[in-house]
């Protein structure tokens, strides 16, 4: 996709409801961009009993990904990864974890592969107060290009599949306590702790 010198902050939004076989994306997207959410889809189709998710989610659901506009149109494979991880999220029930962003394309195996403009989007992490950054294993050595003072500022989870993505950015269904999806913070905080010592 495009790279800007100062990438922007996507979020990714997903709404299920009752229904059946629509998937609904919305948003200023290019046909790259829309050809990443119907691999997430896809793969998550595929992999669902793995995940707590009802195989049978897309015959009883319609499923609505939304991609807020702004100013500049979206397209290239780099959302694959967040776009994926939303729909996890979104039936699995477990929450995303605050101030994560993440990047990368996904093979319909579940690969993650590595993207362009590393350094940017690293940037645009730090000064949007992101703290934990996921990137595809295969972009570990593009942080070479981004100055130490912003790297130090940040956690960085290097993913080689979108199972690694997880262990980082999805919080635990045993710190779920309603089905709000409300979570004690406190006990959100060990788990954090526990998982990863040196986390914030």
């Amino acid at each position: 996709g495009k790279e800007f010198s100062r990438a922007p902050i996507y979020v990714i939004e997903a709404s299920k409801m009752r229904g059946g076989r629509q998937f609904t994306m919305t948003g200023h997207l290019g046909e790259v961009m829309q050809e990443s959410m119907r691999a997430a889809l896809t793969w998550v189709r595929a992999n669902s009993d793995r995940y707590g998710i009802d195989p049978d989610f897309f015959r009883k659901l319609d499923l609505h990904v939304h991609v807020p506009s702004g100013a500049i149109p979206k397209d290239g494979p780099s959302a694959g990864v967040a776009m994926v991880t939303a729909l996890v999220s979104l039936l699995s029930g477990r929450p995303v974890r605050p101030r994560v962003a993440m990047t990368g394309e996904i093979s319909l195996s579940g690969i993650v592969l590595p993207v362009g403009g590393i350094k940017e989007k690293v940037m645009a992490a730090q000064r949007a107060n992101i703290h934990t950054v996921v990137l595809p294993e295969g972009n570990r050595k593009d942080l070479t290009e981004v100055p130490p003072e912003i790297v130090d500022k940040l956690t960085f989870v290097f993913a080689d599949r979108v199972e690694d993505v997880w262990k980082e950015a999805l919080i635990p269904l045993y710190v779920v306590r309603d089905a709000q999806r409300k979570y004690d913070q406190a006990e959100y905080e060990a788990e954090r702790a526990q998982e990863r010592p040196e986390a914030r």
